[in-house]
């Protein structure tokens, strides 16, 4: 509550990404993953079925699946039958979305030992029931982009430590492009996105006892060149106060109030970065286009 509160009354003022993953917003996410305009998802996919062989074999298997931001436990899924888990690790933010997800996939695969962790992953990572296990992290959609590299950074030698020198990190990264392509892909012409990036108030006034109103404010997204980032945030339409027991904020029309990043990487740059980690050998691989890069970081040298 108090991180809300403190980001709401900054200058500008901010509410954490990790807001967005209440029920509604993870189905609403899924519904984005569906979008004509929102390459990540399906890109990414068609990476990992075309090199399905190629990833298996760079592995070489692993004791445990460590699933970063689960979500549905979807596209984890895709991978037990080639990376052939012991165990796997659902670990997100949202208990209730996750919790249901992975009941129903321990009844597709009853033989692998499954449990969910609730974790911030801006917050160090600690897995210490899996110390002996040979680890396969697991990153995909590209969800490295929503830290600052700063952050990006840590958290990549969070993982690399976690490995302990054994296994390794599969992660999917968004690539730069052309600057209307990712655009349309953060602002859908069917407003999916908008109601995501809406519903976080709907979310906050959970949290903090507060009143916004999702009418008094509009979705706007916008790729920074500069920074290499698209960035979202929610706009006020008029003067409106947001008021929460004991407190409360005045926003004027036409302010905003900044709810996400997703930096965009070149394939150098993202390659390096996991060397930087502690990782020893990195495999990459990319589609036709060089819209979109998966890459298998080993710890073991």
């Amino acid at each position: 509550m108090q991180e809300v509160l403190v980001g709401l009354q900054s200058s500008p003022p901010f509410i954490s990404p990790k807001f967005f993953y209440d029920e509604l917003g993870s189905k609403l996410f899924e519904a984005i993953t569906l979008l004509d305009e929102y390459y990540p998802t399906r890109v990414e996919k068609s990476i990992m079925q075309l090199y399905a062989q190629e990833i298996a074999n760079s592995v070489g298997g692993c004791d445990a699946l460590i699933d970063l931001g689960a979500g549905n436990c979807a596209k984890a899924s895709e991978l037990f039958d080639t990376v052939k888990p012991t165990k796997y690790r659902a670990i997100d933010i949202s208990k209730e979305f996750l919790e249901l997800a992975l009941a129903d996939l321990q009844k597709r695969f009853p033989k692998i030992a499954m449990g969910s962790q609730i974790c911030d992953l801006s917050e160090q990572l600690e897995l210490p029931d899996l110390a002996g296990e040979k680890k396969l992290f697991f990153y995909p959609g590209s969800s490295i982009g929503n830290f600052d590299p700063h952050k990006a950074s840590n958290f990549l030698k969070n993982i690399a430590s976690l490995c302990n020198g054994n296994g390794g990190l599969l992660i999917g990264v968004d690539l730069k492009k052309d600057e209307k392509i990712l655009n349309n892909a953060y602002d859908d012409s069917l407003g999916v996105t908008a109601a995501f990036n809406l519903n976080v108030l709907r979310h906050i006034n959970r949290v903090i006892g507060s009143n916004f109103n999702a009418s008094n404010w509009q979705h706007y997204a916008i790729f920074n060149k500069a920074q290499s980032r698209i960035e979202m945030y929610l706009r006020a339409l008029q003067d409106v106060d947001i008021i929460w027991p004991n407190g409360m904020q005045r926003y004027k029309a036409g302010d905003l109030i900044h709810t996400e990043n997703s930096y965009k990487y070149t394939q150098a740059s993202f390659t390096e970065m996991l060397r930087d980690a502690g990782f020893k050998k990195i495999h990459t691989w990319t589609d036709a286009n060089a819209y979109f890069l998966v890459c298998y970081a080993s710890a073991i040298a």
